[in-house]
């Protein structure tokens, strides 16, 4: 039964080390970098965590104390680390990442050291079988399949594992064009679009990775008539005036009802930090789908946690259900908002 199952999501993805200097700071001239664990899809099982569903994830880490300092963020993201793989070999390594963020009209600046990281050598045998019928939900992202061959065989073949059992597969595309080429990407997205339920997908990969045309409205309906099973599309729509001043909202499908969701944007978002904000969104979605099966639910919870993300410096996010239930109540209403509630 679904309702007996121990996790509510499991995600599969690399976790990284980022390392960042001080705020508006330069890589190049900064003699200190403050260090953060971070990942696409540890971002979103914290996220879905933090919210009150029970979720893991799957990776692999060295076995030395950076993969513990990771182990341990995990553990205070509470994240379950039962599928944590340690790789004990002489060659392992974290992938890391260097962030710097933007002034305007300077743009923000990351610098990437993943090459050869633990989780491009998992190996399936790692993945404990039982899995497979242990979570209501899977969730992982285009970052995972095009970091190396390995990687994305293993991705597709726990989709398909995971699919098997009756688990609900949600994939976010992600498109980074620094680690695969846009054909590449789109003929193998297209292989795991018929196994995925709620699909996140920018306007911008809708229009020039799956070559889409008309609105989005129109594009959205086009996948699902593409691909039957997939049941809830969602776009974020993010307005950047300026490194530092974001408006954000979103578009959520709902194919059964074939209709669309969406809320007034948060406007004039204080960016304190941008990276995460966008798994914080799949991660609002995710809850809310899961928790109530609500697309407008999905949409405020998805707007508000992405929101919030953006003011929290560091990958992970840090707001729980009561925080981000009170942002969503002082967004939908229009009267005075008092400065007293602290």
């Amino acid at each position: 039964m679904e309702n007996c199952k121990e996790f509510d999501l499991i995600t599969f993805g690399e976790i990284m080390l980022r390392l960042s200097p001080g705020v508006n700071e330069l890589i190049s001239k900064s003699d200190s970098f403050k260090k953060h664990a971070g990942g696409a899809e540890l971002n979103v099982a914290s996220g879905v965590s933090l919210l009150g569903l029970r979720t893991g994830v799957v990776t692999r880490l060295p076995k030395n104390q950076l993969g513990t300092f990771i182990k341990n963020r995990i553990r205070a993201s509470s994240v379950s680390d039962d599928y944590i793989i340690f790789d004990d070999s002489p060659e392992a390594r974290v992938g890391i990442y260097y962030y710097e963020n933007g002034a305007y009209p300077r743009k923000p600046t990351v610098v990437y050291d993943r090459k050869f990281s633990s989780i491009t050598k998992i190996s399936p045998s790692e993945i404990p079988e039982d899995i497979y019928g242990k979570t209501k939900m899977f969730y992982t992202s285009g970052i995972t399949l095009a970091l190396c061959e390995n990687t994305r065989k293993l991705a597709i073949e726990m989709i398909k594992k995971f699919k098997a059992t009756g688990t609900k597969i949600a994939f976010d595309v992600n498109y980074r064009a620094n680690l695969w080429d846009e054909e590449t990407a789109r003929s193998t997205i297209k292989q795991i679009l018929p196994f995925v339920d709620i699909l996140f997908i920018s306007e911008e990969s809708c229009r020039r990775m799956f070559q889409k045309t008309g609105s989005l409205q129109d594009m959205h309906r086009e996948f699902c008539k593409d691909f039957p099973n997939i049941q809830f599309i969602a776009s974020s729509m993010r307005e950047v005036i300026s490194p530092k001043v974001h408006s954000f909202t979103s578009l959520v499908y709902s194919k059964k009802e074939d209709k669309f969701y969406t809320e007034e944007p948060y406007k004039d978002i204080d960016v304190v930090d941008r990276i995460g904000s966008g798994d914080a969104y799949c991660a609002g979605v995710l809850f809310a789908l899961l928790k109530y099966n609500d697309p407008q639910k999905a949409v405020e919870f998805g707007n508000a946690t992405c929101a919030t993300k953006n003011t929290i410096f560091g990958d992970l996010p840090l707001s729980d259900f009561n925080e981000i239930s009170s942002i969503i109540a002082a967004h939908q209403s229009t009267g005075k908002q008092s400065e007293m509630n602290r």
